[in-house]
């Protein structure tokens, strides 16, 4: 795909406690009814939707319009159905990254914003960045302390299957880090970034296990 093949107006999905990267394939549950309305108008045309973080996910319920960050991903929707009480269950695959530049007035009950690939357009770029599998030996290793720690069940010989884009990004979405941590490996410029703040973060994390505030 090519640049123009992605639209400069889209609707955006404000959901908190939530972040998509590219590449990465997620489910979701859309019950309320604005959002419903979003993804009807989706697939109506391109199936694709924004994906971008509140700033602040306190009383965001009571928030219509949250201030969000500046960066999100651009998912396509890839799988689609409706349930019994009319709510729809659908997959979406992150595909590139964006950047929201304003938003624009509009009847519609969701919110439509104007976005800017300019900066992520490598997100598309076929050409694998040079990271070998041992380069994330230690980071796989302290996310399995991690996740042990906290319980988590990661299915590790799925992951070791996937390219090492799709693992690094498929960690970054799956680890306990906090929304802040998550939204700076997002907008990490490059693969070789992302992987190198990941394990500052998890050095965090390792070194103050019982200390450290991010972990709740």
């Amino acid at each position: 795909m090519k640049k123009k093949d992605f639209p400069t107006q889209k609707p955006v999905f404000p959901l908190s406690n939530f972040i998509i990267f590219p590449k990465a394939t997620v489910p979701l549950n859309i019950f309320e009814p604005r959002y419903i309305d979003m993804i009807n108008d989706s697939m109506k045309s391109d199936k694709f939707i924004g994906m971008v973080q509140p700033k602040t996910i306190e009383n965001i319920d009571n928030l219509k319009f949250p201030v969000l960050h500046k960066v999100g991903c651009l998912g396509k929707i890839t799988s689609f159905k409706e349930t019994d009480d009319k709510r729809y269950l659908i997959d979406l695959k992150g595909v590139i990254r964006f950047e929201i530049k304003k938003e624009i007035n509009s009847k519609k009950k969701y919110r439509e914003f104007e976005i800017s690939f300019d900066n992520y357009m490598h997100d598309l770029d076929e050409k694998k960045e040079d990271l070998k599998f041992s380069d994330l030996e230690l980071i796989f290793k302290d996310f399995k302390t991690l996740f042990e720690k906290r319980g988590f069940i990661i299915n590790w010989k799925a992951l070791e299957k996937q390219s090492l884009d799709e693992t690094i990004n498929a960690l970054a979405m799956a680890s306990p880090f906090s929304l802040e941590e998550k939204q700076v490996l997002l907008e990490a410029k490059s693969l070789n970034v992302r992987k190198t703040k990941i394990a500052e973060i998890l050095t965090t994390y390792s070194f103050d296990q019982y200390n450290n505030t991010t972990i709740q």
